[in-house]
């Protein structure tokens, strides 16, 4: 099969014939017809992530079809359109066995722990318990999005940021999980203020439901600004870019007893940051990671979507070849406003 190849941590991938992968008893290859483009695969292109190692195939959000299955494997079949979160549980670990999949003590990663979906072929362990059926009708390149953006997203503001509706919730950062949870927050009857520092990824905020939006270029005191646009702070407040600066700036721009939900990734250099935690402790914060989303809770996201509410195709912002995604990969931390990219042919 095609795959965009890592063979040095930062230096340029290329596209390579490599061996196809083969079904694991309990898992299924899938053939893709749609995989994102995730700044988590740069972090893992730069050598950002210590459990991958070269030679490497990126790629963690996709869709495509069966294509072969294990013996073991008892609910889907060859031909079944599907996705998977993008940390796929091992379903017997005291996390599984209470639903909590997407913090599975032995869980994989496509893309991260195993070759991913840069590829024509992916590998699938543990089917049973981290496939999801696509509704009929799904445009791929939409749904590809699904097993990173959207779904983190969603349980960042319905299961983790326990979202109400009227509630101000603030998204700092208006790239693809960003955008998703603007969406997600607007679908759940909050008003959103998006911040960002890019006009154009604010006016896709706007378009996808954002009651306010603040360009915090030249802003002085964001958490100031929220304030004032929010009457008085966020009820609930996201860093969906993983930055110091955003991290500290949702957390500042709470009210009282107010939650903040850390869902962009800090690594490298920014994975030990500065909290305020007097203001955590004085007002009574909560402070909360997000971490994916289980298959089993895909359904209550796959209703807002059937129902209109969720539109994942309006994230997509360009469809490019498996021959563009270096280019693409090598530059995602660089590129702004633009929706997502989507690799939909190989």
């Amino acid at each position: 099969m095609r795959a965009l190849l890592i063979e040095e941590f930062g230096a340029p991938p290329h596209v390579a014939t490599v061996p196809d992968p083969t079904p694991p008893a309990d898992g299924v290859v899938v053939e893709v017809a749609a995989t994102g483009v995730c700044r988590s695969d740069w972090h893992a292109w730069m050598g950002h992530d210590p459990g991958i190692r070269c030679p490497h195939v990126p790629g963690h959000e996709f869709a495509g079809a069966v294509v072969a299955v294990g013996a073991e494997v008892r609910r889907f079949h060859p031909g079944d359109r599907v996705t998977v979160p993008f940390v796929a549980g091992c379903g017997r670990c005291p996390q599984c066995r209470s639903g909590n999949q997407q913090v599975c003590e032995n869980q994989e990663q496509p893309g991260f722990t195993y070759w991913g979906s840069f590829a024509q072929l992916v590998a699938v362990r543990h089917a049973d318990t981290n496939l999801v059926t696509l509704p009929e009708g799904m445009d791929p390149a939409a749904a590809a999005g699904l097993g990173c953006r959207v779904a983190t997203a969603f349980r960042a503001v319905v299961d983790q940021g326990r979202v109400a509706p009227g509630e101000w919730v603030t998204v700092h950062g208006c790239g693809g999980v960003g955008l998703s949870a603007v969406m997600v927050a607007t679908a759940a009857g909050a008003n959103v203020l998006a911040v960002d520092v890019d006009a154009e990824a604010l006016r896709l905020a706007q378009s996808l439901g954002a009651a306010a939006v603040l360009d915090a270029t030249g802003v002085d005191d964001v958490p100031a600004a929220v304030r004032e646009l929010t009457g008085g702070g966020s009820h609930l407040s996201l860093d969906a870019v993983g930055h110091p600066v955003a991290c500290a700036a949702s957390i500042r721009g709470l009210r009282v007893r107010g939650r903040h939900v850390q869902v962009g990734l800090l690594l490298a250099e920014h994975a030990q940051t500065a909290v305020p935690m007097d203001l955590v402790v004085a007002h009574e914060l909560e402070i909360l990671g997000s971490h994916g989303m289980p298959a089993h809770r895909y359904a209550a996201m796959l209703a807002m979507v059937a129902a209109g509410r969720l539109r994942p195709e309006a994230l997509v912002g360009a469809t490019i070849g498996l021959d563009e995604a270096a280019a693409a990969l090598t530059t995602t931390h660089r590129r702004r406003g633009a929706g997502v990219t989507v690799i939909t042919s190989f």
